[in-house]
């Protein structure tokens, strides 16, 4: 049995605390990500062929859409193609995906579960991570629908693509913070859940997904001062540089989103630790 006593904020912002909890409910993380992963598409006819069936329709509507009827390009290679502009934003959006999906559903996640807040037991703090867990899966699909079209499109995948996890990680650990935020919050405030629809549309808009990063810090740089501490942004485009236009990783860049990534999920948990006693009372 969990004991009662509730750690220091100072001591739940250490950043071991959440992977430990995670690790030792490991079993049960797992048990609820198929959950998740099951009931996204439960009753329908093709079930889980519906996690392969969405991305290649979208990647069909971006690449249409954005691609030969927009007749967009991000300028950063020669001979950019319309193709290579809609996997772009494919790409872009596949990242987009996980954040959005976890600041949207994480707000309602724990006061829809009762009966999972009266047991004392049980350990809440994996019904956000699940839904993490979830998105990740259904991403990890996507990028294997842009891996398709690289191919598709006449491109090989090269070496500079290897780095891919390594820039995705820090995504995740700030999706997992803001789950766990946002998922206690929520708890006491009912209408959170109708804000971040909003938030996450501005996100979009906000993550360089349509449009190069570079031309922002060019043409608007008072936009730029404030845009540029947005993590998905560079995750987007480091992303799109090392796996569509073969460029070198910034080690930089990436140092810096480790940090604030780990920051994030540091600070996620302990708000969700420390209000968790009082979620039984609220709901």
């Amino acid at each position: 049995m969990e004991s009662h006593r509730q750690p220091s904020f100072l001591a739940l912002l250490n950043p071991f605390a959440p992977l430990r909890a995670l690790w030792r409910h490991r079993n049960l993380l797992w048990q609820f990500i198929v959950r998740n992963v099951e009931l996204r598409n439960k009753g329908s006819m093709l079930g889980m062929l519906w996690s392969v069936l969405n991305p290649l329709l979208t990647l069909a509507v971006y690449v249409f859409v954005f691609g030969f009827v927009f007749g967009g390009k991000f300028g950063v290679v020669e001979n950019e193609s319309r193709w290579d502009y809609g996997l772009g934003i494919f790409l872009g959006l596949a990242i987009f995906q996980l954040v959005a999906e976890t600041i949207v559903v994480s707000p309602t996640l724990i006061v829809t579960q009762p009966n999972f807040v009266k047991k004392v037991v049980f350990p809440l703090e994996i019904l956000p991570a699940a839904a993490v867990g979830a998105g990740v899966f259904h991403t990890l699909i996507t990028l294997t629908m842009v891996s398709i079209g690289i191919v598709a499109g006449g491109h090989t995948l090269t070496l500079h693509t290897l780095p891919l996890p390594l820039i995705l990680l820090p995504i995740v650990l700030t999706s997992l913070g803001l789950a766990w935020f946002l998922a206690a919050v929520g708890v006491f405030f009912r209408d959170l859940g109708q804000v971040v629809g909003a938030l996450a549309t501005a996100l979009m808009f906000a993550s360089a997904i349509f449009y190069p990063a570079a031309r922002v810090a060019e043409e608007a740089p008072r936009a730029w001062s404030i845009l540029k501490f947005n993590p998905l942004l560079h995750t987007v485009e480091m992303a799109r540089e090392v796996v569509l236009w073969s460029q070198p990783i910034s080690w930089t860049n990436l140092g810096w989103l480790y940090l604030g990534s780990v920051l994030t999920a540091s600070l996620g948990y302990a708000c969700f630790v420390r209000l968790k006693p009082a979620f039984a009372d609220v709901i």
